[in-house]
């Protein structure tokens, strides 16, 4: 299977993280009208599935990352469990960037610590 350009794979996730943590805020605001004022379910019907639309991009984006960028198990696992804990994803794409798992250099990842690279 033939990836996208690992610059543009980047770049995807990173607006996918940003995207998929407002489309959380739209789902919470859509079920707390729902279920707590009980005013309407028109926010659970629009934000439900945007927040999955962005929410599976944001998976498959992570899962080509994990591949092109060749990052580690433990990090591809907490990119996962970002998106299933609200807002997350832009605290993971931050984390994710400041350690090099999101460089854009020919060669993927170049400034990995050597304490990130022993642990699994």
């Amino acid at each position: 299977m033939k990836f996208p350009a690992r610059t543009a794979v980047i770049r995807i996730f990173r607006i996918l993280a940003v995207a998929e943590a407002f489309s959380w805020a739209a789902l919470l605001v859509g079920m707390f009208l729902k279920w707590v004022l009980r005013t309407t379910e028109l926010g659970v019907e629009l934000a439900g599935p945007v927040h999955g639309a962005f929410f599976i991009g944001y998976g498959l984006s992570a899962l080509a990352l994990w591949r092109l960028q060749r990052w580690p198990f433990r990090v591809a696992l907490f990119a996962g469990l970002s998106a299933v804990l609200p807002f997350t994803t832009i605290w993971f794409e931050r984390w994710a960037g400041g350690r090099g798992y999101l460089a854009e250099g020919p060669h993927g990842v170049t400034s990995i610590p050597a304490e990130e690279t022993t642990r699994v």
